[in-house]
C-alpha cells in the first residue's frame, strides 16, 4: 500500500453489547431497531460533530473524526441518546453499545482504514462498560479542559495483538449537559453546547508551510485597519504565488486578529511551519513596518527586518519582504518563480486603499447576504475608479459586487448588473490578464449570471487561475464552484477537501461546506450531502442554497418525509427562489442535473409522487 494516503485523525469503534443474543431472540426486529437508531442518533450526531461513517459491521460501526473534540462530543451525544430512548424500551430488546476511541495516524486505502489507531479503538471498545466510552491518552490530551465531561484512569492496558501497553479512561458525564436540544426535521442542525470547535494538529504539509497573521496597527487610527490587512492580504498573495510553498488562506489567518496567541499554538491548528507577523505604523507620507519570521515547532526567530519607506515604496517593501521569507524557507525557489510571482502594483496609493474597502465590504455583503454591504462595495469601487481608472482591485470588487447581487436575487436590475459586471471584469483582464484573482473573478461571470452558454468559458478561465495559481483557496474555490456547475462534481469534491486544508480556521466555512453539499448532490453521495449542508446551517441556519440542498439531499436519500418538513420550513425564507426550483429553474448545466434537482424538489413540495425520484437516483 505504498500508494495510500496517510492522515493523522480520531477514530471511533462501536460495537452492541450482546448482538448475538438479541439476533437469536428477534432478527428482524434487532436489524430494524438497529437501523432506526443509525438514522436517528447516530447520523444526526456524526453530522453534527463532523464525523464520517467508514463502515458499518453487522453488530458495530467504524468511524473516524478530523477532530478528537468532535470525536468525543458526537460518541457521548449518541450515548445519552441511547440511553434515554433505552429508559422507554423493554429490558430484553434494548439495544446497547460500547465504544472506543484512539487518535493516530492511518493508512487511507480507498473507503476503508487502516492502521494502530483502528485496532487500539477496537480493543479498547472492549473494555468499556455498556453504555460507556473509553478513550487513549492520546485522545485525554487532545480533549482535556474542552468538553464537560471526567475521566477516570484505567492505567495502562495489555490489549490483545497490540505490541505496547495502551493508557486508557473511562468517560464520564452528566446527562443534563448533553440533552440536544429539540428542534423540528426543517430547522438547522442543532448544536451540542458543550463541544468546542477544536480540531487536533494538522499534519505539516510535504513543502514548506507558512501562515501570515494580520499585522497590528500602530497607527492609533482605527481607519487604517483596511491598509494595514490590505498590505498583509497581498503578502499572503504574492507567496501563495510561489506553487513551491503552502500557504495558508487569509479567512483562516485572520480570524487570530485583535489577539495575541501563541505561535507554538498556531503552528499546531494551522497546521504550518512558519509564521509571519508583524506591525505597521503609518504616518504622513511614511510608512514603517517591522516583520518577524518565527519557527512554530521551536518558537524561535528565524528572520526580523524594519523598513522606514516613503508611503509610495509600500508596495516595493511587501516585494522585499516576501523575497526574504522565500529566501529562507525554501532557498531552492529560484529568480525566475519569484520574478513571476511579482503582482502589478497599482497606480494610485489613495485609490487603492479605498478599493480595499470596496473589497471587504464585497466580501462581508457575500457571506452575510446584505445588500446594503454590496451597495457600499459597489460606491466605493466606484469612488477609487474616479481616482484611477486602471484600478484591478476596485474593477474586481465592482464586478464581484454585482455578481453577488445578481446571484442571490438581490439586483434591483438584474441584467444591468450583470453588465456591468461583465464591464469591470474585462476592463481588469485588459489591465491584468496574469493576475489569477483576475480570471477566476472572470469565470464566476457567468454562473453569477446563470448563462449556460458560457459556462465553457467559465470553466477555461477557472482552470487557467488554477493552473497559475494552485495554492490559492479563492481560486481552488472558485474552480471548485464551476465544476460543480458544469458537471464535474467529483473533481470538485476534491478541490473542496484542498480548500478545507488551505482554510482551517475560516470565519466563513459554511461557504465551502455549502459547495460540498452542492458538488455531492451532482454526485449522487447523498448522505455526505446532507452531512455538509448540516454543517452549513450549524454556521448560517438562513442560507437559501444550504437549506435547498438539504431537501434535495433529502429525497436522494429516501427520507421523503424529513425532506417535505425541511422544505416546508425552507420555502417560508425565500418563497420565490424555490417557487422558480418548482417551475424548473436551475443553475446547472447538465440536463439529468436539472431534470434531477426538479424532480426532487416537486417531490418535497408534494406536486410529484416520491417514485418519481427512484429512477433518477
Amino acid at each position: 500500500m505504498a500508494g495510500d494516503l496517510r492522515r493523522l485523525a480520531a477514530i471511533v469503534a462501536a460495537d452492541v453489547v450482546g448482538y448475538s443474543r438479541l439476533m437469536g431472540r428477534d432478527e428482524s426486529g434487532t436489524v430494524a431497531r438497529l437501523r432506526e437508531h443509525r438514522k436517528q442518533r447516530l447520523e444526526p450526531a456524526l453530522a453534527r460533530h463532523g464525523g464520517r461513517l467508514v463502515k458499518l459491521t453487522g453488530d458495530g460501526a467504524l468511524i473516524e473524526f478530523p477532530s478528537a473534540v468532535g470525536a468525543l462530543g458526537a460518541a457521548i451525544e449518541f450515548q445519552q441518546a441511547m440511553a434515554d430512548t433505552n429508559k422507554d424500551q423493554p429490558e430484553d430488546t434494548r439495544i446497547v453499545f460500547r465504544i472506543g476511541m484512539d487518535l493516530g495516524d492511518l493508512i487511507v486505502d480507498g473507503d476503508d482504514l487502516y492502521g494502530d489507531g483502528v485496532n487500539v479503538a477496537a480493543r479498547l471498545e472492549a473494555e468499556a462498560p455498556p453504555g460507556g466510552i473509553v478513550i487513549s491518552r492520546t485522545i485525554h490530551e487532545a480533549v482535556a479542559g474542552r468538553l464537560k465531561a471526567s475521566f477516570n484512569d484505567l492505567g495502562k492496558l495489555a490489549l490483545k495483538n497490540i505490541e505496547r501497553p495502551v493508557q486508557a479512561l473511562v468517560v464520564k458525564w452528566d446527562e443534563a449537559d448533553w440533552k440536544v436540544k429539540a428542534l423540528s426535521d426543517a430547522a438547522a442542525p442543532v448544536t451540542v453546547s458543550p463541544s468546542l470547535n477544536v480540531d487536533i494538529p494538522l499534519e505539516l504539509p510535504d513543502k514548506p508551510s507558512i501562515a501570515v497573521l494580520p499585522f497590528q496597527n500602530m497607527s492609533g487610527d482605527p481607519e487604517q485597519e483596511y491598509f494595514v490587512d490590505g498590505l498583509v492580504e497581498d503578502i499572503i498573495t504574492a507567496l501563495s504565488n510561489f506553487k513551491s510553498l503552502f500557504v495558508i488562506a487569509r479567512n483562516s489567518t485572520f480570524s487570530y486578529k485583535g489577539k495575541s496567541p501563541d505561535i507554538r499554538q498556531v503552528g499546531r491548528e494551522l497546521g504550518v511551519r512558519y509564521v509571519l507577523e508583524g506591525s505597521v505604523r503609518k504616518s504622513a507620507n511614511r510608512v514603517r513596518l517591522a516583520a518577524q519570521l518565527i519557527d512554530t515547532l521551536t518558537g524561535n526567530h528565524i528572520w526580523a527586518e524594519r523598513y522606514d519607506r516613503v508611503l509610495e515604496d509600500v508596495f516595493a517593501v511587501q516585494e522585499e519582504v516576501t523575497q526574504a521569507i522565500v529566501a529562507v524557507i525554501a532557498p531552492q525557489i529560484d529568480s525566475a518563480e519569484q520574478s513571476k510571482a511579482t503582482r502589478r502594483r497599482p497606480d494610485n496609493l489613495s485609490a487603492y486603499e479605498i478599493a480595499l474597502r470596496a473589497t471587504v465590504h464585497g466580501w462581508e455583503g457575500d457571506a452575510k447576504l446584505d445588500q446594503t454591504l454590496i451597495d457600499q462595495s459597489i460606491l466605493e469601487a466606484r469612488k477609487a475608479l474616479s481616482i484611477d481608472p486602471n484600478s484591478v482591485l476596485a474593477l474586481r470588487a465592482l464586478a464581484r459586487a454585482y455578481g453577488t447581487s445578481v446571484f442571490y436575487s438581490i439586483a434591483a436590475d438584474r441584467e444591468h448588473a450583470i453588465r456591468e459586471a461583465m464591464s469591470a471584469i474585462a476592463h481588469a483582464i485588459e489591465l491584468d490578464a496574469n493576475d489569477p484573482s483576475v480570471c477566476a473573478a472572470r469565470a464566476m461571470i457567468p454562473i453569477y449570471g446563470t448563462l449556460l452558454d458560457r459556462y465553457p468559458d467559465a470553466l477555461r478561465d477557472a482552470r487557467r487561475a488554477y493552473e497559475m495559481n494552485p495554492n490559492d483557496a479563492y481560486v481552488l474555490r472558485i474552480l471548485a464552484i464551476v465544476e460543480t456547475h458544469v458537471g464535474e462534481h467529483e473533481q470538485a469534491i476534491k478541490h473542496l477537501h484542498q480548500v478545507l486544508r488551505l482554510t482551517p480556521r475560516d470565519p466563513h466555512s459554511y461557504q465551502t461546506y455549502n459547495q460540498l453539499a452542492f458538488a455531492s448532490f451532482g454526485a449522487k453521495r447523498y448522505a455526505e450531502g446532507i452531512d455538509w449542508a448540516a454543517r452549513a446551517l450549524n454556521e448560517m441556519p438562513r442560507h437559501l442554497a444550504a437549506n435547498g440542498l438539504r431537501v434535495l439531499c433529502l429525497v436522494g436519500a429516501g427520507e421523503i418525509d424529513k425532506a417535505k418538513t425541511a422544505f416546508n420550513a425552507a420555502y417560508e425564507l425565500a418563497p420565490e427562489f424555490f417557487r422558480t426550483r418548482l417551475e424548473g429553474f436551475s443553475v446547472l448545466a447538465r440536463r439529468e442535473d436539472r431534470q434531477r434537482g426538479t424532480i426532487f424538489y416537486r417531490v418535497a413540495a408534494g406536486l410529484e409522487d416520491p417514485s418519481a425520484a427512484d429512477v433518477l437516483r
